[in-house]
């Protein structure tokens, strides 16, 4: 099933996909889906990424993968819905999208075991971790300018059940820009699969219900402009659609 978290008429509702271009709202309303606002269609109390978790983007960035996951955290207000919008900081010289399946989380969970990892798995989400290189003090450590600013980091727009998803590590990750396709990749070339990933951070910390991990991102990034229009998808989660727009004025 295919899950949202959208605003309509003054208030926030819980919604499902109803047919291919309306929702089902959970006072049972039928809406097109165009009447309303995306949002992230899960509040996460934790959320942690992923840097390097493609063989081909650390490739591509001239940089080898680590003996661990390369984990690092995010605050909550740097997600925004589908079709929101995200500044692009004025004076820049580059800044890139990430397409990246994310991970909801279902149940607590505390050192977890591979072989168990998926039974606290909720869902799957599109996320579209935006990085700004200026700002970046070196791929290992990414910043807070950098992977925590406002709305710098779209999610959605559905939150789909792990049972509709039978083979997470099996997914196609697409990106185009202004409709050119300028990066495509499978889930499949990680360097640390979701059991991995889930072994790893539990050994140290809980998770909770609804905290979110986004798994990395394959190779293909372009610098984007004011004006452009980004679609993240992960083939049988979701289309993702974000625009650029100018930084705040003071």
């Amino acid at each position: 099933m295919k899950r949202a978290r959208i605003a309509y008429a003054g208030a926030i509702h819980q919604a499902v996909e109803e047919g291919n271009s309306h929702l089902r709202l959970d006072d049972g309303r039928v809406i097109d889906q165009d009447l309303v606002i995306w949002l992230p269609p899960v509040v996460p109390g934790i959320i942690l990424a992923l840097g390097l978790n493609y063989r081909d983007h650390a490739k591509e960035l001239k940089f080898e993968a680590g003996v661990e996951p390369l984990a690092f955290p995010k605050v909550a207000t740097s997600l925004v819905g589908h079709r929101g919008q995200t500044r692009r900081p004025a004076g820049v010289t580059f800044m890139h999208y990430e397409c990246e399946l994310a991970v909801v989380i279902g149940k607590t969970v505390r050192s977890v075991v591979r072989q168990n990892a998926y039974d606290f798995v909720a869902g799957y989400t599109v996320a579209n971790d935006y990085a700004v290189r200026d700002y970046l003090e070196n791929y290992y450590r990414p910043n807070m300018r950098v992977k925590s600013r406002d709305e710098a980091t779209p999610l959605g727009p559905w939150l789909v059940d792990s049972a509709d998803i039978p083979d997470p590590m099996n997914l196609r990750l697409t990106t185009t820009v202004n409709g050119v396709l300028t990066q495509q990749g499978s889930t499949n070339d990680m360097v640390f699969d979701i059991p991995a990933i889930l072994e790893y951070v539990t050994s140290f910390m809980t998770l909770q219900p609804g905290d979110l991990i986004l798994t990395g991102t394959p190779e293909g990034v372009v610098d984007v402009k004011v004006g452009d229009e980004v679609v993240t998808e992960v083939v049988g989660i979701g289309r993702l659609v974000n625009t650029i727009v100018e930084d705040w004025t003071v």
